[in-house]
């Protein structure tokens, strides 16, 4: 059976269905009246996601993103329709404060091992450069097009200065480092791209509620931050949040299912892999990275000292790692994987294990 038209009512009136609050069935979340429009097909089926002439997943290369675009295989989205999108934390002008190593190569061989269209967008900079801000606008945006291209948007906002880490906080204005390197980035790659103009495009991420209060508030369906439906230039963009109410049971079974390889840094013992710095993580956590990566450890906290402010607020990196311990048994080659700025390993496993760092320490948004 051929797939149903993408062209359908005008974007200001398009209608759809999402689960209500109580989880007993559906409700309409916007649009026009039924009566004079095709009977809706529900939020999270593959009629509901043909819809949709983009899908884009925000790609971390951690689990929870890897479960989100197995999800979309495993419901039947053709391949051509998925788009994933890495934001570069370190940026790509010679800084690696923060990031993991081997995170860029290894959603490169993500994408190509399960043959899908990969794309990177960073702020200018990255985390360093942005930390380090003085009298200064943010810097512009880059991001990567189908034609090969890196084109660049903002960078000529308000002078600031910054100087300090973001903060361990629910609220994105302190906690910057989310907003400005990868919420901003995906929304000014839409934005900046005519490619979605006049198009529906579906943001697919993957916060689950199981993670922290506040992402259980999350609202698993709603407009995405650059849609402009009934702008002059119409651009429909929704976000949908699929693996919002899986445990991580789910999360490791679709893992499981597909044979996919995670992340070195879960067979380390790292419980979420974010950024190997992230501010979220413990006594445990740091004292890890510590063991792992010295260097960029002591990166950290020369910055701390240079800045006079800790990323714990009471107490320093240095004090806080030698109150941890490292995780045990941290074997050689999994350091050197998830060191190396090239991930050598198959995608797919014909044998796989449970990671040693699942259903560990999370140490992730709160």
């Amino acid at each position: 059976m051929a797939p149903p038209s993408r062209a359908g009512p005008p974007p200001s009136a398009w209608m759809c269905w999402a689960p209500d609050p109580a989880g007993t069935g559906l409700e309409c979340v916007r649009g026009m009246d039924s009566s004079s429009s095709p009977a809706p097909a529900p939020v999270g089926s593959l009629p509901w996601l043909l819809t949709y002439d983009h899908i884009l997943v925000a790609f971390s290369g951690g689990k929870d993103s890897i479960a989100c675009v197995l999800h979309l295989l495993r419901l039947g989205v053709p391949k051509e329709r998925i788009d994933l999108h890495h934001h570069d934390v370190d940026g790509r002008e010679g800084s690696t404060f923060m990031d993991w190593a081997c995170t860029r190569d290894y959603c490169r061989k993500f994408a190509a091992a399960l043959g899908l269209q990969l794309y990177f967008s960073w702020k200018v900079g990255g985390f360093e450069g942005e930390m380090n801000r003085q009298d200064a606008p943010t810097a512009p945006t880059a991001f990567e097009t189908p034609e090969g291209e890196v084109r660049y948007s903002g960078g000529k906002g308000p002078k600031g200065t910054r100087g300090l880490f973001p903060q361990v906080s629910a609220d994105l204005t302190s906690r910057w480092c989310s907003a400005y390197l990868k919420i901003d980035v995906l929304a000014s790659a839409i934005r900046g791209q005519e490619r979605f103009h006049g198009k529906r495009t579906l943001v697919i991420t993957g916060e689950r509620a199981q993670e922290s209060a506040g992402r259980a508030k999350y609202q698993t369906f709603e407009p995405h931050r650059s849609d402009r439906r009934d702008g002059a230039k119409s651009r429909l963009v929704d976000q949908w949040r699929p693996v919002h109410g899986w445990t991580e049971e789910q999360v490791w079974d679709i893992l499981r299912e597909f044979r996919i390889n995670p992340h070195p840094a879960y067979r380390l013992g790292w419980g979420r892999v974010s950024c190997s710095g992230c501010i979220f993580g413990n006594a445990d956590q740091f004292a890890s990275h510590r063991a792992v990566n010295p260097e960029q450890f002591a990166a950290l906290v020369r910055a701390e000292e240079a800045s006079g402010k800790t990323v714990k607020r009471k107490i320093s990196l240095q004090v806080l790692a030698d109150q941890g311990r490292p995780y045990p048994a941290m074997a050689p080659a999994d350091i050197a994987a998830a060191r190396s700025a090239e991930f050598a390993e198959p995608i797919l496993l014909e044998v796989w294990t449970l990671p040693r760092g699942a259903y560990g320490d999370s140490c992730g948004p709160v």
